[in-house]
């Protein structure tokens, strides 16, 4: 394991696991371990009776968990998504809080080889979990032009959709875009009046890293499994840093914080709300 990678601390650490309100003996899930930067922090406040449960869907990150925390125990580690976390029989018992850090990690972005930049050559992977799914040059392969004109514009809003997605059928007809440059090099020519700062095929990779990993109907899933099962008073935390993501986020949080309607002639309705911070 490289040692910038072990370093690797995340964006909003004390704040996260700040809002998290860890109790000694209670029972946490972080969803996103990542590289294990919020799971090292909540272990630090956890006493001999708490419990964390640690989910991820890229098989490395599962491994790194394993190896460092695998003889904790406290801990219990479970290859798969957050989308499903209510599916896994560790949190039936319910949870005193749960950790979501959304979006693609810097060490899946630092590593060439996944396919999520186009700062380096490689193949046109972007899978979060590389043992499933369909990968973005497969998707751009087998979708029509309709499609992925609408995944580039719905994910990644890019002005240019349509050529973009025109370009990348045409192309394919003669040979399939394989590799990350290679899809690069296409939205520059397709979209010559670049945002200043920014690359012409930021966007387009955005969007396809969105939809080949079904990000956005993963968080709503994940959002609604930590409802079913956090315990009263517990707590959701959720670090976000695009607009659809956050979007989602805080629809959720503004729906679940009023009490429910209260009817006519009967008592008010009982009301444990969560407490649900977006960071």
């Amino acid at each position: 394991m490289k040692q910038d990678t072990l370093k690797h601390v995340p964006v909003m650490l004390a704040e996260a696991v700040d809002a998290l309100a860890v109790k000694p003996d209670g029972v946490y899930l972080d969803g996103t371990f990542g590289r294990g930067g919020h799971a090292r922090e909540v272990l630090k406040r956890l006493g001999a009776g708490g419990r964390l449960l640690l989910l991820d869907r890229d098989p490395q990150a599962i491994a790194m968990a394993r190896a460092e925390f695998g003889q904790d125990p406290r801990v219990e580690v479970r290859h798969g998504s957050f989308a499903d976390l209510a599916e896994w029989d560790a949190t039936e018992g319910g949870l005193d809080g749960v950790l979501l850090d959304i979006g693609v990690s810097s060490p899946q972005l630092d590593d060439p080889q996944r396919g999520f930049s186009f700062q380096a050559d490689a193949p046109l992977d972007m899978r979060m979990d590389t043992t499933q799914g369909e990968s973005a040059a497969e998707f751009l392969a087998r979708a029509s032009e309709e499609a992925i004109a609408d995944v580039l514009y719905n994910y990644g809003e890019e002005r240019m959709s349509r050529r973009i997605a025109r370009w990348i059928v045409e192309r394919r007809q003669d040979q399939p875009i394989r590799t990350t440059a290679e899809l690069a090099e296409l939205c520059a020519r397709a979209n010559p009046k670049r945002e200043p700062g920014k690359h012409p095929a930021t966007r387009t990779f955005q969007a396809l890293r969105i939809a080949v990993n079904g990000e956005l109907d993963a968080l709503e899933r994940g959002l609604a499994g930590a409802e079913r099962r956090l315990k009263p008073g517990g707590r959701l935390v959720v670090i976000s840093f695009h607009s659809l993501e956050d979007r989602i986020v805080k629809q959720f949080i503004r729906s679940r914080s009023q009490p429910p309607p209260a009817r006519r002639g009967l008592p008010p309705p009982a009301h444990a709300p969560l407490t649900l911070r977006a960071l």
